[in-house]
């Protein structure tokens, strides 16, 4: 083998080894990153509970909603209607949060039934439905033509 094409398997070898480094931060960078959507019943259906942060997306359930007294911890239910998660959030509620409308609740999730949360993420109007949370109702079968938008 002459010396240019030992010299031009070195740049082509190392050039792979990079690419390949490369890939794999980036993968490893993506999985830390990734939080994955849930709803009430996939989470009762799960044979273990997500590590890390995860998002829960559904209805708030009417009449859940309750704040304790002198802390901005506020503890509610959210429902696909036809399993609910227990929430409890520390923070501000976001002015677009109500009852029996849509909502998105990342947080770390302490067992089946109780999420506790960090973010809130409350719809933009009255007829917007979070993605997520639409095609869970539709699955569970409870979607409602009142949510159409």
């Amino acid at each position: 083998m002459n010396p240019s094409r030992k010299k031009r398997l070195a740049y082509f070898l190392v050039s792979v080894v990079v690419v390949l480094l490369l890939v794999k931060f980036i993968f490893n960078s993506l999985q830390k990153n990734t939080i994955y959507f849930f709803s009430p019943t996939d989470l009762s259906l799960s044979v273990e509970n997500p590590k890390g942060l995860i998002r829960v997306g559904g209805l708030v359930k009417k009449g859940s909603v309750q704040e304790k007294k002198n802390e901005a911890i506020y503890a509610f239910v959210v429902t696909d209607l036809k399993n609910d998660i227990y929430v409890e959030y520390k923070g501000i509620l976001p002015n677009l949060f109500q009852e029996e409308k849509g909502v998105v609740v990342e947080g770390t999730l302490k067992d089946k039934k109780f999420l506790l949360g960090k973010t809130i993420l409350a719809k933009h109007d009255e007829n917007y439905m979070p993605p997520e949370v639409a095609e869970a109702l539709k699955k569970s079968g409870n979607w409602n033509k009142k949510y159409d938008q």
